[in-house]
């Protein structure tokens, strides 16, 4: 079992920025995949970016060129720099682990508002 705790949530203006943090703890060494899902009210919990442990990524077309996760490890703490938000980025931002296994954190919102 891993546990997960994000940080870096919150509210802020349309075209801003914000950086989400993942810490993990337990049974990190097998951890295979880190990433980020988020759900907007009234809407299915959706991907928006994962790493795995061999470095490769992949983002949600939604977020490209906007969104950037990155780890030294998957083991380590996983960020999630989000840049030019807009409105419908407002979400709670689920961070995950996968060791065969998906494991979540409680989640932390963020909000995107004028």
């Amino acid at each position: 079992q891993v546990q997960l705790v994000e940080s870096g949530g919150g509210l802020v203006q349309p075209g801003g920025s914000l950086r989400l943090s993942c810490a993990a703890a337990g049974n990190i060494f097998s951890i295979r995949i880190r990433g980020w899902y988020r759900q907007a009210p009234g809407k299915q919990r959706e991907l928006v970016a994962s790493v795995t442990n061999s470095g490769s990524t992949a983002y949600a077309d939604s977020v490209k060129g906007r969104f950037t996760i990155s780890t030294d490890n998957v083991k380590n703490p996983v960020y999630l720099q989000m840049n030019s938000l807009k409105p419908e980025d407002t979400a709670v931002y689920y961070c995950y682990a996968y060791t065969g296994w998906t494991s979540w954190g409680p989640g932390t919102q963020v909000t995107v508002s004028s």
